[in-house]
């Protein structure tokens, strides 16, 4: 099932998704959220916080699974998603701190990291809302264009456009990690609900191929069509193209 939502901006798209985000909470208490980072989700995670203060969603029983981590950052690195989320998210709410885990980039022996996260998300019972974004190459989390659908949290080598595309964080395109620990597209197509963020223009196209293209692990978003649960709210220019072919798709 496929809802796409229309939004005005980026920060009417985050508030749309911390709606549905608190409307799951609420309803569960102790459900397993799936995160990302970026820029995308800020507005969301904003609105979250916002609802919190409020004392509209409790944190306290929830738990969150992060979709991937740079090899080789350590969790106080500043450009680390665990050091992400701890600024944006995790210091201003309730949250355990047993309960919001990322995988962890620095492991020794980073295969068995990879198999130890895919096990705690099966014993926390998978993941009920899976948030996610979309990359300019069509991956989610850093599942890569390639030849093959990915089942399990795994370590990528990234895509040189990945990497440039997030060199803005680091001083250097040198700086950027090569190699990431994600979960695999099968761990995404496991949750029970996928809700996927996208806003600006630069996501207009591969937002369409991802929703009405073939599916293909080339555009590894596209498997996203098989979703039994599946929300999309995008803002009216990363819907650009979608509302000119597909206009009745759009709520």
């Amino acid at each position: 099932m496929l809802k796409i939502i229309a939004a005005k901006n980026a920060d009417e798209a985050g508030q749309i998704g911390a709606a549905i985000f608190q409307e799951v909470i609420n309803e569960q208490p102790d459900c397993v959220l799936g995160l990302a980072t970026g820029s995308t989700p800020l507005p969301l995670y904003r609105d979250l916080i916002r609802r919190y203060e409020n004392g509209e969603i409790d944190f306290s029983s929830v738990r969150s699974v992060n979709l991937d981590e740079y090899v080789g950052l350590a969790a106080d690195h500043p450009q680390s998603y665990r050091y992400f989320m701890t600024e944006n998210l995790f210091s201003k709410i309730n949250i355990q701190p047993a309960n919001k885990q990322v995988p962890n980039g620095i492991s020794s022996d980073v295969k068995k990291a990879c198999k130890d996260y895919e096990e705690l998300i099966k014993s926390w019972g998978g993941i009920k809302l899976q948030l996610l974004g979309i990359g300019q190459n069509g991956h989610i989390g850093f599942n890569e264009p390639t030849d093959y659908f990915p089942s399990v949290t795994h370590a990528v080598e990234l895509a040189q456009n990945t990497r440039e595309v997030n060199k803005r964080f680091f001083n250097h395109i040198d700086e950027v990690p090569t190699h990431a620990i994600t979960m695999g597209i099968g761990t995404i197509m496991n949750a029970k609900q996928v809700l996927l963020l996208a806003t600006g223009e630069s996501k207009a196209e591969i937002l369409k191929r991802s929703l009405f293209g073939k599916i293909q692990p080339e555009v590894p978003a596209s498997v996203l069509q098989l979703h039994r649960h599946l929300t999309v709210v995008a803002d009216e220019a990363a819907l650009t193209l979608i509302r000119a072919e597909f206009p009745k798709s759009i709520s």
